[in-house]
């Protein structure tokens, strides 16, 4: 089952300077991890605000969040998930 996130770094909340180089470095690397996995399927980074949009592929809801969960940036506070959303096949697509 695929499934939609996203996301918007708590700019409101922590400073610039507070999103180092470390912790994106840290963040980058569990991306990495999720992709190699199979879990995360596509990533984007958001044009209207900082954040990030991610496909996801996971047996449910729960998988999704464990993964977000094991995010650096959302583990420091520092990142809110704005929408998890389940996505279903286009029926357009199917046979008539």
């Amino acid at each position: 089952m695929q499934f939609l996130s996203i996301s918007r770094r708590r700019t409101d909340a922590f400073p610039p300077e507070a999103f180092t180089p470390e912790l994106i470095a840290r963040e980058t690397g569990r991306v990495k991890q999720l992709y190699a996995a199979g879990l995360l399927r596509q990533i984007w980074k958001r044009g209207d605000a900082p954040g990030a949009t991610i496909v996801w592929e996971a047996a449910g809801e729960a998988d999704v969040r464990a993964a977000l969960d094991s995010l650096p940036i959302f583990q420091a506070g520092m990142l809110e998930v704005v929408a998890l959303l389940p996505l279903e096949p286009y029926p357009g697509f199917g046979q008539a």
